[in-house]
C-alpha cells in the first residue's frame, strides 16, 4: 500500500515546526527517524493531514554525560547513543539497551525522541526512562515544560503530550554511590521487539539495597514499574534470597497481555526469570567495582 495524501513541511527551526503543528491541530504528525511512523503510513494505519519533518532542526541531537546525569536530544540516533564512549562508561544500561533496538540500519535512522513519543510498550526507551527516573522536556507554542517518565505514558501508543507538543530532549539520572545496572530482554529473533524486557538499577550501601528501580517492557499497555518488588528490596540484603523474592513479586504484580508471541502466563514466567537475572547482574557489577 501507499500512504494517504498529506501535506509535507520540512521545518528548519523548532519555532517553524511548532507553528506548523499548531496550524495542523489533530491532523499534524512529527517525522523524525520515521522507523515507526513510515510503516504506519504505508499501511494507512496513520493518516496525518500534515507531516512536519524536524530533521533539519539544529541542536536537537546532542548527547551529554555530566557525572550521574544524561541528556539526550530528541534527534539523537539510537546508534550514536549506543556507540558513545561516555554513555558506555557512565550509563552502560543505556548502551546495552540501545544495542538491542532493531537492526543497525534502524538504529542509524531511528531517534530517541521518536521512540519515547511513539510509546510502544515493548520498546526499550520507555522502560529505560522509568528505570532511570527519567523525564522529557517538550516544547509547544505556549513554551516548554518537563514531564516525568511516570506521567508520560497513558496507554498503548499513547502519551499525555498535547498534539502541538514536540519532544526536545530526554534526561536520566543514576543514584550516586555503588550502583549497578542491567538490561535484558527476550525476543523471538534478533532485532524483533522484546516479548519481555527488564531494566534494573540497583544501589547498595554496606550489604543493603539503598535504591532499586525495575522497569519492564512487553507486559502491559505501557512500560511498567515493578514497585512492589522495589519496595520489597529496599533495605534488604542484596542476596540471592531477596532477589528471588523480588522476582516472585514481579510475577504476582504484573498483568501482561497474551498474543501470538506469547501467552500471559508465559510472559509472567519470562519476566520472573529476567528480573532475577537482571538484579543479579546489577549486583555482580557492583561487586566487580569493589574488587
Amino acid at each position: 500500500m501507499k500512504p494517504a495524501p498529506f501535506e509535507y513541511v520540512a521545518a528548519r527551526s523548532l519555532d517553524e515546526a511548532l507553528a506548523a503543528l499548531a496550524d495542523a491541530g489533530e491532523g499534524g504528525k512529527v517525522l523524525a527517524g520515521g522507523q515507526s511512523l513510515v510503516p504506519l503510513l504505508a499501511l494507512r494505519l496513520a493518516r496525518p493531514d500534515v507531516l512536519v519533518d524536524v530533521n533539519q532542526v539544529a541542536g536537537l541531537d546532542r548527547v551529554v554525560v555530566d557525572d550521574h546525569r544524561l541528556v539526550i536530544g530528541a534527534l539523537a540516533r539510537h546508534r550514536a547513543v549506543e556507540l558513545d564512549e561516555q554513555v558506555r562508561r557512565a550509563f552502560p544500561l543505556v548502551s546495552a539497551a540501545a544495542a538491542k533496538i532493531g537492526h543497525v540500519a534502524i538504529r542509524n535512522r531511528g531517534t530517541v525522541g521518536g521512540s519515547v513519543a511513539h510509546a510502544d510498550p515493548a520498546a526499550e526507551w520507555p522502560a529505560l526512562l522509568l528505570a532511570l527516573d527519567g523525564e522529557v522536556e517538550v516544547a509547544s507554542p505556549r513554551g516548554r515544560r518537563v514531564v516525568s517518565a511516570g506521567d508520560l505514558y497513558a496507554g498503548y501508543l499513547t502519551t499525555t503530550l498535547e498534539v502541538d507538543e514536540v519532544v526536545c530532549e530526554v534526561r536520566a539520572t543514576l543514584p550516586e554511590g555503588r550502583t549497578g545496572t542491567s538490561f535484558l530482554e527476550l525476543a523471538r529473533r534478533e532485532g524483533d521487539f522484546a516479548i519481555v524486557g527488564v531494566a534494573a538499577v540497583l544501589a547498595i550501601e554496606g550489604d543493603e539495597v539503598r535504591h532499586c528501580r525495575l522497569a519492564l517492557s512487553g507486559v502491559g499497555s505501557t512500560p511498567v514499574r515493578a514497585r512492589g518488588a522495589e519496595e520489597l528490596l529496599a533495605g534488604a540484603a542484596a542476596d540471592d534470597a531477596a532477589i528471588a523474592a523480588a522476582a516472585r513479586e514481579v510475577v504476582e504484580e504484573i498483568d501482561p497481555p497474551g498474543d501470538i508471541h506469547g501467552s500471559a502466563d508465559y510472559r509472567r514466567k519470562v519476566a520472573g526469570v529476567l528480573v532475577r537475572r537482571a538484579l543479579s547482574a546489577a549486583r555482580d557489577e557492583i561487586g566487580r567495582m569493589v574488587a
